[in-house]
């Protein structure tokens, strides 16, 4: 994904000189007529982002040199690249990129994309054959058009299951791609597995049950305490999202792998996907570093982090979602072992293998010497990303029936424990624990417990002097809760949000009454259409 018309009026009111001619339309490459057997061309990804003096000055320089540089790519060929050949199938994509489902004989699956964005349909409609369009279409040269290749090795190196993209170049007669092929003709494209479905699980995702998307796979997890998320892979991708500053992690962004466990239940492995946003550098001109100031997600990649908040907004949603019971040391544990793994042997090895040759020998030594100054501040990067995921946290529990407890041991923790209820028995047991976390209250404001559906029962006690907030949500079902904790101080630290019917809760010195006749408190976000 490119910057989207979040920022377009912005540029519209900051860009009135810049209505040059510097400002061209789409334009693909141009290579020499290929003969029929060529199996690489000589072409340039995007060279209408090639800018005089003035456009480098008020747009930036961006990655233009890679995007303009001519390389060396390999021809693909539809009918062989893969034993069997690809077949054309659905048209897809986002809003700017082209895509398509290509498919060998087999049935597995591949995403054909190209490297190029236009971002006419995320305009609205005044704007789209004005200036405005140039403008931001301009902004896809921020992205490094070869960085998706340099993160596989590196993904490798970090333990953190990945796929591997190839470019190719299309040839401008090619029309093995079916009634689609005008789409891709002359242009260099992204072939990359497909992880999603029966038919792509052999022989990329071993031992794995099902590839579902990230709705598919919140859907299991909430529905009942058998299915589990494995936090530790997702922490580790996600600290090399930020290592990348690959700030375009959202929930779409991931494909999750399904496993069983010996013990029963099943246990979902995330799969980051779609590297669009690696190495991404966009303030670094007059008008995008205006429009970083208003937009803060659009982070630049450099030897030094620049606010990690702003690296990880777009990933907001599914973070909290999935960042929830480990705990501090978790975090920095990561980033050590993270530091350990990517060698500056393995990160030269990435660099020099991903980026083309011509592309490499321009900024193949800046791109390795700011991922090694980026590696060796991983652990306070880590420890800032803790920070922010600790602030407010989620705790849910399933569709099923479920006992959440929060101990309010002392003035620096604060233990949430959520145990499954059985039908002979609704008391705690041991082998019923479903999460457990310590929280301390000069980390932690709020823990915010959603039941979702079942008849949930919600107990708290302890007397302290500090206390993070407790946001109590029952859900639409019968919740009961029990209050028997005192917290210093004058604000009540304990708040049930529910219907004012149906629930069963005593007054209590802690317990504050937020209930409602509405149900707008039963609302959850369950796949993050509800931002």
């Amino acid at each position: 994904m490119t910057p989207r018309y979040s920022f377009a009026f912005l540029l519209l009111l900051s860009a009135g000189c810049a209505r040059q001619k510097f400002f061209q339309p789409d334009a693909r490459p141009d290579p020499t007529p290929l003969a029929a057997t060529a199996d690489s061309a000589r072409v340039t990804a995007g060279r209408h982002y090639q800018r005089g003096p003035i456009g480098r000055v008020l747009l930036g320089p961006h990655h233009r040199p890679a995007w303009t540089e001519p390389v060396t790519l390999p021809v693909l060929k539809v009918a062989s690249i893969l034993p069997g050949g690809l077949k054309p199938g659905k048209i897809g994509g986002g809003f700017q990129t082209t895509s398509m489902t290509v498919l060998t004989p087999a049935g597995q699956g591949y995403a054909l994309r190209t490297i190029d964005k236009n971002p006419y349909r995320t305009l609205p409609k005044v704007l789209r054959h004005s200036f405005v369009l140039n403008l931001v279409r301009d902004a896809t040269s921020a992205g490094h058009p070869y960085g998706a290749f340099v993160v596989p090795p590196l993904a490798e190196a970090a333990g953190i299951p990945h796929t591997n993209p190839r470019p190719f170049y299309v040839r401008a007669d090619e029309n093995g791609l079916g009634p689609a092929s005008e789409l891709y003709q002359g242009r260099v494209v992204m072939l990359e597995e497909k992880l999603e479905g029966e038919a792509n699980i052999a022989g990329r995702m071993p031992g794995a049950t099902a590839l579902e998307e990230t709705a598919d796979m919140l859907a299991e997890r909430y529905r009942t305490g058998q299915h589990t998320i494995d936090e530790a892979t997702f922490l580790r991708a996600r600290l090399l999202d930020i290592w990348l500053g690959d700030w375009d992690r959202h929930e779409g962004q991931w494909t999750w792998a399904a496993y069983a466990q010996p013990q029963g239940g099943t246990r979902w492995t995330p799969v980051p996907q779609d590297r669009d946003q690696v190495f991404f550098r966009f303030d670094d001109g007059l008008i995008p570093w205006l429009a970083s100031k208003v937009v803060r997600k659009f982070r630049t990649f450099g030897p030094h982090y620049e606010s990690v908040e702003g690296y990880t907004r777009n990933a907001g949603y599914l973070d909290e979602q999935v960042l929830t019971r480990l705990p501090h040391s978790a975090y920095a544990a990561t980033a050590r072992n993270l530091q350990t793994r990517l060698t500056n042997a393995v990160i030269e090895r990435a660099v020099r293998q991903g980026l083309p040759r011509e592309v490499y020998q321009h900024e193949g030594a800046r791109m390795i010497a700011a991922l090694r100054s980026r590696r060796d501040a991983l652990p306070k990067v880590a420890e800032e990303f803790y920070r922010l995921r600790a602030r407010h946290v989620l705790v849910a529990g399933t569709d099923e029936d479920e006992r959440f407890v929060v101990d309010r041991l002392n003035d620096t923790a604060t233990v949430v424990s959520v145990y499954r209820q059985f039908k002979v028995s609704n008391k705690p047991r041991p082998d019923s624990l479903l999460y457990q976390r310590r929280f301390n209250p000069l980390e932690t404001h709020s823990i915010n417990l959603h039941g979702l559906q079942g008849k949930d029962v919600f107990e708290v006690r302890g007397k302290v002097r500090r206390s993070p907030f407790v946001n109590i949500y029952g859900g639409p079902q019968e919740d009961e809760v029990q209050d028997h904790s005192r917290v210093a101080g004058l604000r009540r630290k304990t708040r049930f949000y529910d219907t004012a019917r149906n629930n069963t809760f005593e007054p209590a010195p802690e317990l504050k009454d937020k209930t409602t006749h509405g149900v707008t408190s039963h609302a959850f976000d369950r796949d993050g259409s509800g931002r």
